[in-house]
């Protein structure tokens, strides 16, 4: 892959970016969402990075448990579009957010299952 550490994966630095967009976006929610969709955003968004950074680790010992924490990344980029759907609709965010965020999330997916498709 040419690649020695997680932060250099092109994929991760473009997730990390729109996680922190994220989890600033979700503490200006209602108190009443914060234990709720604000925290399983900030949650989700967040474990695309984390499990990046945990399957690299763990691919000199098993490129297949590289694999699964890649798949479980790809879930949580899908899952993301969920959550922010639920977003625009109840008045979170405004549709241009919400648009941004689907096309970089399903951008991401892509990205992540190409990584997958190279291990």
């Amino acid at each position: 892959m040419g690649v020695h550490r997680f932060e250099e994966l092109d994929v991760f630095q473009r997730a990390y970016k729109l996680s922190l967009e994220l989890h600033r976006v979700s503490l200006t929610m209602p108190l009443l969402e914060q234990a709720a969709l604000a925290d399983q955003l900030r949650r989700a968004s967040k474990s695309i990075c984390a499990n990046l950074a945990e399957g690299f680790g763990k691919q000199a010992q098993s490129k297949a448990e590289f694999k699964r924490f890649i798949l479980m990344s790809i879930g949580s980029a899908d899952e993301m579009r969920v959550w922010i759907r639920y977003c625009v609709d109840l008045g979170y965010i405004d549709e241009a957010t919400w648009q941004r965020w689907r096309d970089e999330y399903e951008a991401i997916a892509k990205m992540l299952q190409g990584l997958w498709a190279k291990v």
